[in-house]
């Protein structure tokens, strides 16, 4: 059935091919399909231009096809990863972005170890014995804990 429909479409099931895969780009989330729609295309253009040559058969259809595809989907992250670059980098990263900060210890820094309330979270703060109460400067983030020095 789907070679009769090939044989039928001629130069256009890569067209109808590519309005398929476009259409479903629409429908289903992430930026997939789009690349290997824009490949389909572009064979079917291929296709109406050498559709009548004996060295266009389905085989090397294939092959141009897929080499399309690799070549428009590579081409295709490069360009959603360069243009994905966010206003706020540190957004999901909290501890990274209390970096620079200064607070007052809550707890004194004790062999190494203290706390510290920064908005409505206490964090465990490693650094230099300190006593409550001291104003310390966020110098660095690992996970969940912070590091300070007096500031």
């Amino acid at each position: 059935m789907i070679q009769r429909i090939a044989i039928e479409l001629g130069p256009w099931t890569w067209w109808v091919l590519g309005l398929v895969l476009l259409t479903a780009e629409v429908m289903l989330p992430g930026v997939f399909l789009i690349w290997i729609g824009l490949a389909a295309l572009f064979t079917g253009i291929l296709s109406l231009i050498l559709w009548d040559m004996t060295v266009w058969i389905w085989e090397v259809q294939l092959v141009v096809f897929s080499l399309l595809s690799l070549i428009s989907v590579f081409v295709g992250r490069r360009f959603v990863v360069s243009s994905a670059a966010s206003d706020q980098p540190l957004l999901n990263r909290r501890g990274e972005s209390l970096v620079g900060r200064t607070a007052v210890l809550e707890q004194p820094i004790a062999e190494g170890r203290g706390r510290v309330r920064l908005d409505d979270t206490t964090w465990v703060v490693e650094g230099p014995d300190l006593p409550a109460g001291t104003r310390v400067r966020i110098v660095a983030s690992s996970g969940r804990q912070l590091t300070v020095e007096r500031a």
